[in-house]
């Protein structure tokens, strides 16, 4: 009787762009390290300029708070190169990236919700909190696989994709687009590792019973 395998952990889209622009990340955060910028500085930093941005979207400021946005990307991308370029990055300072994430994620949808709440608009408050519920389900479904020994990296709309949709709809004054499209796309995401975890559990139970 054949032993059932793990499921394969395929490339991410994230681990994609990861490695097509790593060169240019290391140059820059390379250069930071040198002058004494900390990564959790770089962290701490991106956060705080999410929370203007959040401001600014509150107070129907769309475009200035999606290019504050798009700018702060430069800041999550960095701190994690810097960590890696000094030997590794700690526990704290991982830890300190992923609540950072969070609040920023949340802060931005909640200023948009703030926005369409004033502006009376039902459906924009509705697909803002939808969002902000996918875009931590996303999170938390990982942190709970890693919890349990799996790597539930899956799924069609990563942070670095809800980025990727967020920053444009804002900055080409279209937020309910962008908006949307997380609330669906990050709740699909949630679904997705769900059922990667699922798969993951039922191949364990196969391969404890073969071993048996």
């Amino acid at each position: 009787m054949s032993v059932p395998q793990p499921l394969p952990h395929p490339q991410t889209f994230t681990d994609r762009m990861r490695a097509r622009f790593g060169g240019v990340l290391d140059t820059v955060g390379g250069f930071f390290n040198r002058v004494g910028v900390h990564p959790n500085v770089m962290t701490v930093a991106g956060a705080i300029g999410n929370a203007v941005a959040a401001v600014l979207l509150a107070e129907g400021h769309i475009v200035a708070g999606g290019v504050v946005v798009l700018a702060m990307g430069a800041f999550d991308a960095l701190d994690g190169t810097m960590a890696r370029l000094r030997g590794g990055g700690t526990a704290w300072g991982a830890f300190l990236d992923s609540v950072s994430d969070r609040y920023s994620e949340l802060l931005l949808l909640g200023g948009l919700v703030y926005y369409y709440t004033l502006r009376q608009d039902v459906w924009g408050v509705m697909l803002a909190y939808a969002a902000a519920a996918g875009s931590v389900l996303v999170s938390y479904t990982r942190a709970r696989a890693e919890a349990l020994g799996w790597e539930a990296k899956v799924g069609i709309l990563t942070r670095l994709e809800r980025y990727l949709v967020f920053a444009p709809a804002l900055v080409l004054n279209v937020p309910l687009l962008g908006v949307a499209v997380i609330a669906v796309g990050a709740n699909i995401t949630a679904l997705q590792r769900i059922a990667f975890v699922h798969r993951m559990a039922h191949r364990e139970a196969e391969n404890s019973e073969a071993s048996s």
